[in-house]
């Protein structure tokens, strides 16, 4: 994981330093600037990487170049690239001096233009400059690693975090998840969500292609060349990443947190004793939550209520794991492949269910994937969401809504073929343990609730239009207090609600 800064079309070290030093947390383990001939056509262009070593350490730098003079293509980019090996393969000409995941990716843009894109299989998002100084950018599939863009001084202008461009653009944009740039062609999808469809495959094909798919989504995300671990809540998705996990690691390392007495801290020791893992757990104290609020808030530049709920806990078990990790598998996404959330029983329709599941699984980038980002990034800690592999968004797109939600053992339904998939690798109480948020669970969400009404209560709160209730009004406020210039990063808050398909309420109110 990376933090990574560019200006196309301006030889100007200082303004890109300046958004790199914003980054920093990002990136702890090595700085690079690279700044192309003023000879091109396109001007001289400024590179800038700040970099957290995960694969090749000692010799993955970045820029990566594609030869010695300063015309030569250059790359910078953040994520990790899992099919790099199958890559290089298929490049047999190519000059890699790197052992480096993303060094496939200049060279495969070399080799096929901008298809490289739909040839990765990661996380990623990457600013390259070919030889003669055009700009192409990129970000993966379903924006798991963030990228911003707007102008500075008319020169555009890139970062991996929006705090690092304000103070410094004049403007700054969400670069779109599944996107790519090309500064001749402009911006283009390439990919989407596959649309939901029913391939007539029977319940038990689909039990036996999910338990294979995960395990393999698993297994991929297992390459480190250092230490790696597995954040554990106690729930069923991470329980099922740690298990998998567990089948092919000598040791695994697991980690959790809540407050004194919550339920995630106790079914979290009951997987960890049933998988016999390393485990490392943290308990909360109340004051503790007030005094990183701020802290916390401006890593996630976001101020959503059940973001920053959520956003909280995910802070202290990153702090946790980062003592002792540099890569964590977490469990991310399968609430939305397999409709976890409770608002998905109020679909009576299956067609509307499945089209509501994949507009949330294409709003990730911007509310769960940007939490889980800044939290871990905020530790110089890199995130891994096997839930999301491309091959297991195809495949929940192919399983029929009613084998998604089917009550059974005392659980309201959600996930249920996700359950019964793995029912034999974990204890039954967990597999059948109801839904709870990550700050439900870990007992962040009444304290953050009862926290904002006495700031309200006691008239310490900036009223704001913008917010929808007194707790989003504290966390808008003590987020604006963290920046110069707070506007540019106010305006990027999303909202998980946002443009949720209508539906039909199969119990409406009396």
């Amino acid at each position: 994981m990376c933090g990574i800064a560019a200006l196309w079309g301006e030889s100007d070290r200082t303004t890109v330093e300046a958004i790199l030093n914003k980054l920093n947390h990002r990136g702890p383990d090595g700085e690079g600037l690279h700044v192309t001939s003023a000879e091109r056509a396109t001007g001289a262009s400024t590179l800038g990487h700040t970099r957290l070593a995960i694969i090749d350490p000692a010799g993955g730098r970045q820029p990566i170049l594609g030869g010695a003079a300063d015309d030569e293509p250059a790359l910078i980019c953040n994520g990790m690239i899992y099919n790099y090996r199958q890559l290089r393969e298929r490049l047999p000409g190519a000059n890699f001096t790197t052992e480096s995941d993303s060094e496939s990716v200049l060279h495969g843009y070399l080799a096929w233009g901008e298809r490289i894109v739909e040839a990765l299989d990661g996380m990623f998002a990457f600013v390259l400059l070919d030889g003669a100084g055009h700009l192409f950018a990129a970000r993966d599939p379903l924006g798991i690693k963030p990228l911003y863009w707007g102008k500075v001084g008319g020169r555009l202008a890139f970062a991996s975090e929006i705090k690092a461009l304000a103070g410094v653009a004049e403007e700054i944009e969400e670069f779109p998840a599944g996107h790519c740039y090309d500064s001749r062609k402009g911006l283009r999808r390439y990919y989407s969500v596959p649309q939901p469809r029913d391939t007539g495959a029977s319940e038990a094909e689909s039990l036996t292609e999910l338990r294979m798919t995960m395990e393999k989504a698993v297994v991929k995300r297992l390459r480190s060349d250092v230490p790696l671990g597995c954040f554990l809540s106690g729930g069923l998705d991470s329980s099922i990443i740690a298990a998998v996990a567990r089948q092919h690691l000598d040791t695994l390392h697991t980690f959790a947190v809540g407050l004194e007495g919550s339920s995630d801290l106790a079914a979290a020791r009951k997987v960890a004793r049933h998988l016999d893992t390393i485990h490392h757990e943290y308990v909360i104290e109340p004051r503790e939550v007030v005094e990183v609020l701020p802290q916390v808030l401006h890593h996630l530049e976001s101020y959503d209520r059940d973001l920053v709920r959520s956003a909280v806990p995910t802070y202290f078990v990153a702090r946790l794991a980062a003592q002792d990790m540099k890569v964590v598998l977490t469990g991310e996404g399968a609430d939305e492949l397999f409709a976890g959330y409770s608002y998905y029983a109020d679909y009576d329709d299956p067609a509307l269910l499945q089209r509501e599941l994949r507009r949330s699984l294409m709003a990730m980038h911007n509310v769960n994937l940007q939490r889980v980002d800044r939290m871990t990034m905020a530790h110089s800690l890199e995130a891994r969401v096997p839930f999301l592999d491309k091959t297991m968004l195809d495949l929940a797109m192919r399983i029929p809504a009613q084998w998604k939600q089917r009550p059974e053992k005392g659980c309201d339904g959600e996930k249920w073929i996700l359950r019964k998939a793995f029912e034999d690798m974990l204890p039954e109480e967990i597999v059948w343990r109801g839904k709870l948020q990550f700050d439900e669970g870990s007992g962040f969400s009444d304290y953050l609730a009862d926290y904002a009404e006495r700031e309200h209560a006691a008239g310490r709160i900036e009223e704001s239009p913008h917010a929808r209730n007194p707790e989003e009004a504290l966390y808008r406020s003590l987020l604006g207090r963290t920046f110069d210039d707070p506007d540019l990063v106010l305006g990027l808050t999303a909202h998980w609600e946002s443009g949720r398909e209508d539906q039909t309420v199969k119990k409406k109110a009396a």
